[in-house]
């Protein structure tokens, strides 16, 4: 069973999210080419994750509820701006972060298998409310993080493996 991935979108756009940043991702497949097709989400292509955050970070500033969508291999390219900018000074950003890796060996390419296991133990280390989304209760979930993130006035991530999104 897989989510829609329209339905996913749309659900984050009812919850308030219309503004994306991002690294484009394998991961999320078709769906994000359904993020970049919605014309009601307005998208900014980034080279890198932090500068995805930055952008997300500068909306939050702003008022504006926005995401970062970026594969996990990116984690350690957002631990800085974190630490020293989102955590520090509570701005809130919701990651939505592909889960290359998941299950760790023999799951995906070899590359992939050391941060598919670390990478929920980096984020809660970063004492920052993690999910993972899975397609029972997945608006559920969504909307626990989204507390969650609102109520501490923090980043959160929502862990999304390889083929959930349809």
């Amino acid at each position: 069973m897989t989510i829609p991935s329209t339905e996913f979108w749309a659900a984050l756009k009812s919850r308030g999210f219309g503004f994306f940043a991002g690294v484009p991702d394998s991961t999320f497949g078709p769906a994000y080419n359904d993020l970049l097709n919605d014309t009601e989400i307005k998208y900014v292509p980034a080279v890198r994750e932090d500068v995805a955050l930055g952008v997300v970070s500068a909306a939050a500033l702003s008022g504006k509820n926005g995401a970062v969508v970026m594969q996990n291999s990116g984690v350690g390219n957002i631990i800085n701006p974190l630490t020293s900018f989102n955590l520090l000074y509570k701005v809130p950003a919701l990651l939505i972060i592909g889960w290359r890796g998941f299950g760790g060996p023999p799951n995906d390419a070899p590359e992939h298998w050391i941060m598919g296991v670390k990478t929920p133990e980096m984020l809660s280390t970063l004492d920052m409310p993690v999910e993972q989304l899975e397609v029972e209760d997945w608006e559920a979930t969504l909307d626990r993080l989204l507390t969650e993130i609102q109520e501490q006035s923090v980043p959160g991530a929502l862990l999304v493996r390889a083929g959930l999104l349809s």
